[in-house]
């Protein structure tokens, strides 16, 4: 089940970075965010209103809600589809896979959890496997201020990811429903997106056109409602350290999608980078059978 949840998480999220790339035009950021998680909002509260799994929550849990819609469903795509005029979109989920780090950190500030031994050479093994596999991208820029200011908003967009991922955490650890949260997280994230439209003025006019419509829809069902709800229940079987690893995975089908698409040159640094990547992901989940017996054997603490 782990398997199937990780695998599907990396091939939607892996796709959606072109398709927020398809978002860029006319269309304020603010009025594209708003729309993705309005419908998102609505598609997942129909789902469970219909299905009688929506959970009343405490006012306390909402405000944590508000806070999870402010970091994972406002700001941190607020940052990325403004970063989308500045830098690639392959140079953003590099950036993005930083979120395996950022969220080690803060399992240790927030949770005083324990790394995994494995954390630390499995990331450096897929970091060093992503710069191989965009150097043409990393080797070719230049160090201008909208470069800095497309790395920055990057940066701090992967952050408030990892916050929410903490939010998340904080959840699962009182018991609350993951979908049940995300829906209420991304109602408020689409509030907050609307009352920063009207303060700037935006307008709320539709770019109909199939690029624009057809990438807002699948950004807001499968990009928003399935891959959000499949990571969060990750977050929640295997810890946000180990579910985070699947970012380390999204620039590879980032990559096929603009080999087919903006057609992207294989070269040897790729197929490098790559294999430093599977190897990595290898290095992060497979456990020795000896340890594997070791750990049923050990005694629970008390």
């Amino acid at each position: 089940m782990n398997a199937l949840l990780y695998i599907s998480v990396i091939l939607i999220w892996g796709t959606t970075w072109f398709a927020i790339y398809l978002q860029q035009g006319v269309v304020p950021v603010t009025v594209s965010i708003f729309y993705r998680f309005l419908m998102a909002a609505a598609v997942l509260m129909i789902f469970l209103l219909v299905t009688r799994r929506l959970r009343k929550i405490a006012i306390k849990d909402h405000l944590f809600c508000v806070a999870q819609g402010c970091c994972v469903f406002a700001f941190n795509f607020y940052c990325f589809y403004h970063a989308a005029a500045y830098i690639s979109s392959g140079l953003e989920s590099v950036i993005f896979s930083m979120a395996v780090l950022f969220n080690a950190f803060n399992g240790m500030l927030f949770f005083r959890q324990k790394m995994s031994p494995a954390l630390i050479p499995a990331t450096i093994l897929g970091l060093v496997g992503i710069v191989m596999l965009f150097w043409h991208d990393l080797s070719a820029a230049h160090i201008a201020p909208e470069l800095l200011k497309g790395i920055g908003l990057s940066m701090l967009g992967t952050y408030g990811f990892s916050l929410g991922n903490m939010i998340s955490t904080r959840h699962k650890k009182h018991g609350l429903d993951m979908l049940s949260t995300n829906a209420y997280a991304m109602s408020y994230g689409a509030a907050i997106m609307l009352l920063l439209s009207l303060a700037q003025g935006d307008s709320f006019a539709v770019h109909l056109t199939a690029s624009y419509t057809g990438s807002l829809v699948y950004l807001a069902v499968f990009g928003s409602v399935v891959a959000f709800g499949f990571y969060f229940t990750l977050v929640a079987r295997i810890g946000a350290s180990q579910a985070a690893y699947s970012t380390l995975l999204f620039p590879l089908v980032a990559l096929t999608v603009s080999t087919f698409y903006e057609g992207y040159q294989w070269h040897t640094n790729a197929v490098i980078g790559l294999a430093l990547i599977l190897l990595g992901n290898l290095v992060m989940f497979y456990r020795p059978r000896w340890l594997s017996e070791r750990m049923k054997t050990r005694p629970a603490l008390s």
